[in-house]
């Protein structure tokens, strides 16, 4: 939705009911043809989740280097060319915004610098994902969060302001959070730079803070609308 022309760049977004789907032209039904394939709409399950399968040389078979195991990694799509180039041996041009998706790799097919403090480096991977993701817990809870101002915002015009004033702040800190993720896992992909753990406990500590601050006050705006 962004573009290298600012005038195209939204200023609102509309999310709407599973069973609704949005149209410029046509019936204001809001029935949708049997045959659609639910690929539009809002955050809802049945229209934002989706699959990927990985297969071929060095993809793990039927599994993935996780401690859950259930096989699952969560990414979206700016995930899929990182991980590409990765098992290519190939390099971009610029920075990702997505990460290699090392736990469905095989550590054969992966650099020294991507199977070094794996425990570190899926910690931070995880939650770079969680705070940088569009369906990441940040995205979901500052959702929440933003609906309620909207909500209030006719009859409370502080609390809005209150409200909006957070989200900017949580705003500035994840991109300050996920600036510094963003280059430390680009470096172990493709310019053979291990994550030290110096360099990482202290953004997964500022990372899981955030989250959960945000979790916070979406559980009980109320009291975050005080603030």
């Amino acid at each position: 939705m962004i573009t290298d022309d600012p005038a195209r760049t939204p200023t609102f977004t509309m999310f709407g009911d599973p069973d609704y789907f949005f149209s410029s032209f046509g019936s204001n039904s809001p029935v949708v043809d049997p045959g659609f394939a639910w690929n539009h709409g809002g955050i809802q399950p049945e229209i934002a989740q989706t699959w990927l399968g990985l297969v071929g040389p060095g993809v793990l078979q039927g599994s993935t280097r996780t401690d859950d195991g259930l096989g699952i990694v969560f990414s979206d799509h700016t995930d899929i060319r990182p991980t590409i180039m990765a098992l290519l041996g190939l390099e971009d041009d610029y920075v990702h915004d997505g990460r290699v998706l090392f736990e469905a790799l095989s550590p054969a097919a992966l650099p020294h610098s991507l199977t070094t403090h794996y425990g570190t480096l899926l910690s931070l991977a995880r939650l770079y994902k969680q705070i940088n993701a569009p369906f990441g817990q940040l995205g979901r809870d500052s959702l929440v969060v933003s609906t309620t101002a909207l909500e209030s915002n006719a009859t409370n015009d502080q609390a809005y302001t209150n409200l909006e004033n957070q989200i900017v702040g949580w705003h500035q800190r994840r991109d300050a959070i996920a600036g510094q993720m963003t280059a430390l896992l680009e470096g172990a992909a493709f310019n053979g730079q291990p994550i030290g753990q110096h360099q990482a406990q202290p953004l997964i500590h500022q990372a899981q803070a955030l989250l959960d601050e945000v979790n916070s006050c979406a559980q009980d705006i109320p009291s975050c609308e005080q603030q």
